[in-house]
């Protein structure tokens, strides 16, 4: 699975946004490429700023010349060792313990079932993209999304 977690800097109000992609195998590079694309219609064409960890396919050669030509998507290394600061782990980790816990299918699509209501349910709740994206402790815009200012 690959996943992305965003929100629109200049509308929080228009609330954060999860786009995931499923695929039997591992990825690579060129499905990485397939996912961005996807990824750009999701976001209709919106200027884009992506957090990558380290995994060699997210920098080889041929992801950076494709990145190259994209005058959307604006990409940002993540440090090693630090999934703290990857949003999408957060959301991992809730489907894990929720939709995917003891999860025995028989086919992948029993697990893209299961990751699809979770998807939902993470959708249905606008406090939890925020919470997992302001629980980086990275700077977000707005400090206080809609749905998680102090004052409610």
């Amino acid at each position: 699975m690959a996943g992305a977690l965003g929100y629109h800097s200049t509308d929080p109000e228009r609330g954060a946004r999860l786009c995931f992609h499923l695929k039997p195998g591992s990825y690579d590079t060129l499905g990485l490429i397939e996912v961005l694309e996807q990824m750009k219609v999701f976001y209709r064409g919106e200027d884009v700023v992506l957090g990558w960890d380290g995994l060699s396919a997210h920098w080889s050669r041929a992801m950076r010349a494709w990145v190259a030509e994209q005058d959307w998507l604006t990409l940002e290394r993540l440090p090693a060792y630090a999934p703290e600061l990857n949003p999408v782990e957060l959301l991992w980790s809730s489907l894990k313990k929720r939709e995917l816990a003891n999860l025995a299918g028989d086919h992948l699509a029993d697990v893209a079932d299961a990751t699809e209501q979770g998807i939902h349910r993470i959708n249905n709740n606008p406090q939890l993209p925020w919470s997992f994206l302001t629980h980086t402790g990275l700077t977000i815009h707005p400090p206080h999304p809609p749905n998680l200012r102090k004052d409610q």
